[in-house]
């Protein structure tokens, strides 16, 4: 059986412009995605990704631009298709949740589960944020304000569909608990473990009145009521890769989701309600969650309320995508908390890129030029001291594989650790440069010495070029093209220092 790897970003809200978040997810699926076309093959790997359409935010946010809900969310889409292409990112799909195939989709969801009883109507009485799109019982306010985003609440009280979540906590627990690679990292696997044994699960209310809310996809057994927008949104995953047919049988050639990616903000949407909504469907759950970190601006978290939101964009065209990239995956571990700043960027760009890679390329380049005419030696019997044996043993230990990088990158998403073993590699490298002198070995005729000297530094060069292909394509190819084949072709420094 040929394996197959389908992983996923959020469906993004288009209620406003993407940011340095939107990227960050993105990025690091695009990366584990190109890292897996590497190890399995191109056609068993699926990259989706997309955007949420519906809901309350972004009927206010159409009315105050004097649009309406669907020219609106036109527009928005497309700044995040644009964005992605700016980024080097390759999708396989980009799923909008105004799209006939998802709308068809989450109907289909909605009549098998009120078929099976999953689903039901009842009078509401509550506490409803309009910029959560969340309804909260009396029993979990400290006050009347949102316990997410801490805004004040309205007084509401309707008919509405419930999804009996309530009587499925027992077995999420259980599941849970005998399944820790089901959610991470650790912290996060925790986080919700406790959640649960602290929280009893109230029935989540499904729908809106069309009344009140008239953007979202209709109920098919009640006209008058609208999907609410997390319950719509979810769906995408299943609706983007199969279908049901009329028995209500799912059918798809990559579900289950091997990854969701997501940001840590919405774990309980997917560790619980997902999770429940497979279950009463009948479907495997995906294998697994990954919440990851925020990007801080000082101590506060990026929002647009707060006017300190990155546009990706600006970076971009500032320090250039490789390495936005890059600084976005090395500057700290995936599912922690991080500290954005143009001068954190600088810093790794100067250090990491400038004086580390882009020198080790430019100086082995330079040597190959000045000392046999552009053309990389041919291959000897050559003797090594210790210093390249080390070399091409953390060659060999990092490309154990076959395929490059470690598999934890894969089940841990540690892109700051692999990238870290990379850079010992061109670190080692450079040492071995200013260790072995070779100017002395032209002084001396110890031309075999010299051979044998390039071809460590070739092979190393080529081996991390390899290696950072899922992290930073453009340059990979860049130092492979450089490098040729027998005959290099240097051009300029890979990343000119920033003054």
């Amino acid at each position: 059986m040929v394996k197959k790897f389908y992983i996923t970003t959020p469906l993004y809200y288009v209620n406003a412009s993407p940011h340095i978040g939107h990227s960050y997810t993105t990025i690091a699926a695009d990366c584990l995605a190109r890292y897996m076309r590497q190890a399995i093959g191109k056609d068993n790997v699926w990259l989706l990704t997309g955007t949420d359409e519906h809901g309350q935010k972004i009927e206010r946010a159409a009315q105050a631009e004097g649009l309406n809900p669907k020219e609106f969310v036109d527009a928005t889409a497309v700044q995040f298709k644009e964005l992605w292409k700016a980024l080097n990112i390759f999708y396989n799909d980009f799923i909008r949740t105004t799209e006939e195939r998802h709308v068809k989709t989450v109907q289909r969801v909605l009549e098998i589960l009120f078929e099976k009883g999953q689903i039901y109507p009842a009078k509401y009485e509550g506490w409803y944020c309009t910029p959560c799109e969340t309804f909260w019982m009396q029993t979990q306010l400290k006050d009347l304000t949102c316990p997410d985003c801490s805004r004040s609440l309205e007084k509401i009280s309707e008919t509405n569909y419930f999804f009996r979540l309530s009587e499925h906590q027992d077995w999420l627990m259980k599941y849970i608990s005998a399944h820790p690679d089901f959610i991470k990292p650790s912290s996060r696997y925790e986080e919700m473990a406790r959640f649960l044994e602290l929280n009893k699960l109230e029935d989540l209310c499904i729908s809106r009145p069309k009344e009140r809310m008239g953007w979202g996809i209709p109920l098919p057994f009640s006209p008058d009521h609208v999907t609410y927008v997390w319950f719509d949104a979810l769906i995408n995953y299943i609706s983007a890769v199969g279908s049901f047919d009329d028995k209500g049988k799912y059918e798809s050639q990559w579900w289950p989701a091997d990854l969701h990616l997501i940001g840590k903000d919405i774990l309980r949407q997917h560790a619980v309600y997902w999770p429940i909504m497979l279950y009463a469907l009948g479907l495997e759950l995906p294998k697994t969650i990954f919440a990851h970190g925020w990007w801080m601006i000082g101590q506060d978290k990026m929002s647009k309320s707060r006017g300190n939101v990155v546009n990706p964009i600006d970076m971009v065209n500032k320090f250039g995508v490789e390495t936005y990239r890059y600084f976005l995956l090395r500057d700290v571990p995936f599912g922690l908390d991080g500290s954005f700043s143009e001068e954190s960027i600088i810093k790794r760009f100067n250090g990491d890129l400038a004086n580390d890679l882009g020198n080790l390329v430019y100086r082995t380049l330079t040597m190959i030029e000045k000392y046999f005419d552009g053309n990389i030696p041919e291959r000897g019997v050559f003797v090594k001291g210790k210093q390249a044996e080390l070399i091409e043993e953390k060659i060999n230990l990092i490309n154990k594989n076959g395929i490059g990088l470690s598999p934890s990158v894969i089940t841990d998403c540690n892109f700051s650790a692999a990238l870290k073993e990379v850079w010992e590699i061109i670190n080692m490298a450079n040492k071995y440069i200013e260790d072995t002198k070779p100017w002395n070995l032209i002084k001396e005729n110890k031309t075999d010495e010299l051979k044998g000297f390039i071809l460590v530094l070739v092979d190393a060069i080529r081996e991390v070029a390899i290696q950072i292909h899922s992290f930073m394509p453009q340059t990979s190819e860049s130092i492979i093209e450089q490098l040729g084949k027998d005959k290099i072709k240097k051009g300029k420094p890979l990343f000119p220092r920033i003054v």
